[in-house]
């Protein structure tokens, strides 16, 4: 068994609002292992997003803070990590791509500088020509048509799939050992959320990153994820390997969001709100 790249223990998050001191996330346990997806699936408000910023250390400051447990990639405690070295290690190791690419992307700039202004904050050693160069070439393996004119371009000008996939060159510019995927596919229509998933898998298999793919339709799972955690409450319910959560799974929160999952041969399923479900009636499952 490979080491896991990643390993989330013990993580608790809270926030500070005008009502009081909130705690988002209790005690979140996973591991992500190289060259490997885990699928990151609960409903909204579960703590999938909070999850993806307290790693990335993009919490709201003052608001927003890591109160307890450990972030750990390759053994360096993420969460003691100073803020200088923190930096360094985003977008250089861990990368993140955001849900809507046009609120992500700066309008006022063209492609070309967004992609080369990764790779200078990072490689600051790098001419101007080389940056360049690998900027096309980025478009280039993320599959972007005529990618010298698209250098030129400006986010308005795109498509949303092709906004996408200028952001996913974004965040691999500096070849990253994981990346973390908001539910990158959501807004887009599902032919351009095939090809994206697509162009992930491709680009996992060429670089062996490690992923992480938070969402909550669990077709995307299906299509992408090696392993998964189930979250609900703040929590990590279950733990699987991708064929064991849909052929056995172990949580009544797992089982029903399976049982909701649209299909061919039955009729359709109303869609129906997931009753509150007490963690302490599973122990067993305390993430």
């Amino acid at each position: 068994m490979t080491e896991p790249v990643l390993s989330v223990r013990g993580l608790e998050t809270e926030f500070t609002t005008d009502d009081g001191v909130v705690k988002i996330l209790h005690g979140v346990n996973f591991d992500v292992m190289g060259g490997r997806t885990l699928g990151l699936v609960g409903e909204s408000g579960s703590g999938k997003s909070v999850t993806a910023m307290s790693i990335m250390g993009l919490l709201p400051k003052p608001y927003g803070q890591v109160t307890a447990g450990e972030i750990l990639y390759r053994g360096t405690d993420l969460v003691s990590l100073p803020p200088e070295e923190m930096y360094q290690m985003r977008g250089n190791r861990i990368s993140m791509i955001f849900q809507d690419p046009m609120t992500a992307l700066n309008p006022v700039h063209s492609i070309g500088k967004q992609l080369t202004e990764v790779l200078a904050l990072h490689n600051p050693e790098m001419s101007k020509k080389a940056q360049q160069a690998a900027a096309l070439e980025m478009l280039e393996k993320v599959k972007i048509p005529m990618p010298e004119k698209r250098l030129n371009e400006y986010p308005h000008n795109l498509s949303g799939g092709m906004r996408q996939r200028v952001m996913i060159a974004m965040a691999l510019a500096c070849r990253p050992d994981i990346l973390i995927c908001d539910e990158p596919t959501t807004a887009l229509d599902v032919t351009v959320q095939a090809s994206i998933l697509d162009l992930m898998n491709d680009l996992q298999e060429e670089t062996g990153m490690a992923m992480i793919f938070i969402t909550h339709d669990l077709g995307v799972v299906a299509e992408i994820c090696d392993d998964v955690a189930v979250m609900y409450g703040g929590k990590i319910v279950e733990n699987a390997d991708v064929f064991d959560l849909f052929d056995n799974p172990q949580h009544p929160y797992t089982k029903r969001l399976l049982g909701l999952m649209p299909d061919l041969t039955t009729e359709p399923k109303q869609l129906i709100d997931i009753p509150e479900i007490d963690p302490a009636l599973f122990p067993e499952f305390r993430g």
